[in-house]
């Protein structure tokens, strides 16, 4: 802050300090049978355990540290589940960034499919013997079954038309869903002005306050920061123009780094008003059970679903989208060998038996 580094002493402090806290936390989850929101619970364990509330400096950090979780679910914590949080499966392993982003791996798995892209999809018409998929331009399209793999978000929207209605329990599992904004905004310097380290972070005395740089030199050689807030801070900068968005981004750098040069490009994410996302991930609400992603997943007669808010145990991430994508789709070829019967009949454009490599580059942070 102020164009000095916080001592990383008092970082890893504070960092204690923040895992003692959760770890209170569930002792308060133990106790009580109504769910609330995590942060009612951390006012809780401050009220029970004085010692645990920081002043200062140290309550900075400890801010920061709350952003950091937000980020994580891409909510407010006054919005995330205290029942629910940290039900997820966490994957072993180090942080490492994909240079080249997901387009080599979205290329190798498209490779040999008829894919169509710009088709906005308006109406899906379910009967016994098939499923009708109608577009934007009013085009139709027929098949046995289909997977709906579209964001929860677009769900939500109530976008796209399903005849008949589907079922009243996966329609509350579609309301009750928690959806997150995490957005980006990509800053490019013509140099380097900042530490070699993974993430830069902006301490405050709230949590909406703080900020998170992503360094993305450290794995790429390109001089880019990349600012991601999330929660009501994102909806807040989803308002402003990419430009101001962008000048609000490098006046929380120049917080922390006075010296900083004026970027010369920017890109700015837009998740949450993006008509093809409406959100970004999903996260446990309040009062919802966790086995929400679950009965959204469930396929209802010849519509199957995917992505990440059917992933029970890895919402929000792109393995946990895959991971679903692959279980419909298997569900759904046997849909379709069990009314046939013939093997033959359907023909996956990737078997179980092909190999298939991904000239992927990762970067270990």
């Amino acid at each position: 802050m102020d164009g000095n580094q916080v001592p990383q002493e008092l970082v890893r402090e504070v960092g204690v300090a923040f895992e003692k806290i959760l770890e209170e936390t569930d002792k308060v989850r133990q106790e009580r049978s109504e769910d609330m929101p995590i942060l009612d619970a951390f006012k809780i364990v401050f009220e029970r355990t004085p010692d645990l509330r920081l002043e200062g400096l140290a309550h900075k950090v400890l801010q920061w540290y709350l952003c950091r979780m937000e980020g994580w679910f891409a909510a407010d914590a006054e919005n995330i589940s205290l029942k629910s949080w940290d039900q997820e499966e966490l994957l072993p392993g180090g942080h490492g960034l994909m240079v080249r982003g997901y387009i080599p791996v979205i290329n190798t798995l498209a490779k040999g499919l008829d894919i169509h892209l710009n088709h906005r999809v308006t109406k899906i018409v379910r009967r016994y013997n098939g499923v009708k998929v109608t577009v934007e331009d009013g085009r139709s399209f027929v098949a046995d079954a289909a997977i709906v793999a579209v964001p929860i978000g677009v769900l939500k929207s109530s976008r796209i038309k399903f005849e008949p209605r589907l079922p009243e329990w996966k329609e509350e599992a579609i309301a009750d869903i928690g959806v997150g904004i995490e957005n980006k905004i990509a800053l490019h310097f013509d140099k380097v002005f900042w530490p070699n380290v993974e993430f830069l972070g902006v301490v405050a005395d709230t949590s909406y306050g703080c900020s998170y740089f992503l360094n993305l030199h450290k794995a790429t050689s390109h001089s880019v920061l990349v600012y991601m807030p999330a929660g009501q801070l994102a909806k807040d900068i989803e308002k402003m123009s990419d430009e101001a968005a962008a000048n609000f981004a490098f006046m929380q750098l120049k917080k922390i780094l006075p010296e900083a040069s004026d970027p010369i490009q920017y890109l700015v994410s837009r998740w949450g008003t993006d008509e093809n996302s409406l959100g970004s991930y999903t996260y446990d609400a309040v009062g919802k059970p966790h086995d929400l992603y679950e009965r959204l997943r469930v396929p209802v007669d010849n519509l199957f679903f995917a992505g990440e808010a059917t992933s029970v145990n890895y919402p929000g991430s792109v393995h946990g989208a895959f991971s679903t994508g692959t279980l419909a789709a298997e569900e759904c070829r046997m849909r379709v060998l069990e009314r046939y019967g013939e093997l033959d009949l359907f023909q996956p454009a990737m078997g179980e038996e092909t190999s298939f490599s991904i000239p992927l580059q990762i970067s270990r942070m």
